[in-house]
């Protein structure tokens, strides 16, 4: 289990794809959602997990550039490029998406590979495989008012791992996902994690615990506790609150007195 409090130091040569140090993140003139942050990812699949109002997706939209921190340090893959390049290298799915009704499958995963300005050759094809991805491919022409809301948010997959992102953002990405969809997105996204950073902010502790190799606790804005589902689960008891180890580990953490010292 690492340590809580304090970023890891990457690998002789290796650069993280996120690091924060001391991060703060506001959400409106007061409310501090993010406070005082640590925390390195690299490639693979990590969960982010807590609470509601733990300040899960004002981390992720900062994550994604659209926040920017009050103060402390992120750094997106090396800091390589402008805000602007940086966000051709990501892909980010919001809890809430817009989408224009009358567009097509295909034709909105098109309008948002071009926002990300991706090249006109490349478009077709990038987009065609995205849909085959997340198991639309027979319904690409159609328009998205005649999908059903787990659909809608297949397609919003879609759009994020349109451009092949190093780093991708998924904010509670199986809702409306029926039992049969989500085990497919998690062997998705399972396989998308050997070349990139992904991270899935959820509720469904049973997605972290399948998906992920790493998960991340948050709760009141800082981080409880970043390790392995195992040690997650590893840290509850049968007294906890839970249907299965995991769960009863996340009870245990989330209850913890930290005057008793940080796990």
């Amino acid at each position: 289990m690492r340590a809580v409090g304090a970023a890891e130091v990457a690998p002789t040569g290796y650069a993280w794809e996120i690091q924060a140090e001391a991060l703060k993140v506001r959400v409106g003139r007061r409310t501090m959602a993010v406070d005082g942050l640590d925390l390195s990812l690299g490639k693979g699949v990590h969960g982010l997990l807590g609470p509601n109002g733990a300040g899960k997706t004002t981390l992720i939209r900062a994550l994604a550039t659209v926040l920017r921190p009050a103060s402390g340090r992120l750094s997106l893959l090396g800091d390589s490029g402008s805000r602007r390049e940086l966000r051709r290298r990501i892909g980010y799915l919001p809890q809430d998406f817009g989408y224009y009704k009358r567009f097509t499958v295909r034709e909105f995963v098109e309008y948002l590979a071009w926002l990300k300005e991706m090249s006109k050759e490349d478009i077709p094809g990038a987009v065609q495989r995205a849909v085959e991805r997340v198991g639309l491919a027979d319904r690409a022409d159609d328009r998205m008012k005649t999908l059903s809301g787990g659909m809608v948010r297949r397609v919003g997959i879609a759009q994020a791992i349109v451009n092949d992102p190093d780093i991708l953002l998924l904010d509670e990405p199986t809702a409306g996902l029926d039992p049969a969809q989500r085990v497919r997105f998690r062997e998705l996204v399972q396989e998308l994690g050997r070349d990139s950073c992904v991270l899935i902010s959820t509720h469904l502790v049973e997605d972290v615990a399948t998906a992920c190799t790493d998960v991340v606790l948050f709760a009141a804005g800082k981080l409880v506790f970043q390790g392995t589902p195992d040690e997650l689960a590893a840290a509850g008891t049968l007294e906890d609150v839970g249907d299965s180890p995991i769960e009863r580990g996340y009870s245990a953490l989330l209850n913890h007195d930290p005057g008793q010292g940080a796990w």
